[in-house]
């Protein structure tokens, strides 16, 4: 089992992280060469190897940092005193830019591959990421709960809702390898579909 505590610290570790996201931003996963990651970073072999033993510690380094970068820079874009369907629908954009993003893809894809003998991998990348935008959204739902804007009996199970309803048709098919790189208007019927099916079961009536 690969074991993050054998990731070293030290004065160039931002920059092979910096090279390593690069590489695997252009290159994916199983594309990123470790004498690509070198070069981009600037440094040695021996140098990258003495911060991570291997590529995979590397790439869930760089993905718990990006992901956590990015819902930060997600949630921090969005003003939450806004009505529901303004909030939601930026949000629904965020998601689905990050899925079909290349790192957003080849995270789903290290998960999926190594799981079974790697599971920190999939637990580091939900925690760094999903976990913030869910409590987000939950916080959210309470707030507009409270200013009578939506009606939501289990806010938890509310956000996880939310969250599939983002996946329509786009997740299947980045999966199955359909469609890597939807059309803006595909995306946009779903951010649609999503937040109208979600007002339809927690909005306000009336």
């Amino acid at each position: 089992m690969a074991d993050t505590t054998q990731i070293h610290r030290g004065r160039k570790f931002d920059q092979v992280l910096a090279g390593a996201r690069d590489v695997f931003l252009r290159d994916g996963y199983d594309g990123a060469a470790v004498d690509d990651i070198a070069k981009e970073a600037g440094v040695s072999k021996a140098t990258l190897y003495s911060y991570f033993p291997d590529k995979r510690l590397m790439f869930l380094e760089v993905a718990r940092t990006e992901c956590k970068k990015q819902a930060e820079q997600a949630i921090a874009s969005i003003d939450l005193s806004q009505p529901p369907e303004i909030v939601l629908t930026l949000a629904a954009r965020q998601f689905i830019k990050f899925m079909t993003s290349e790192l957003g893809r080849g995270i789903y894809r290290l998960c999926v591959a190594e799981g079974e003998r790697f599971p920190e991998l999939g637990r580091a990348f939900y925690l760094s990421g999903p976990v913030l935008v869910h409590e987000t959204l939950k916080g959210y739902f309470e707030q507009s709960i409270a200013r009578g804007e939506l009606e939501i009996d289990d806010t938890d199970l509310a956000a996880y809702l939310f969250a599939e309803l983002c996946k329509a048709e786009l997740h299947s098919k980045l999966v199955f390898g359909v469609c890597e790189h939807p059309e803006t208007h595909d995306a946009e019927r779903v951010v649609r579909g999503a937040v109208e099916m979600f007002l339809a079961r927690y909005g306000v009536k009336g």
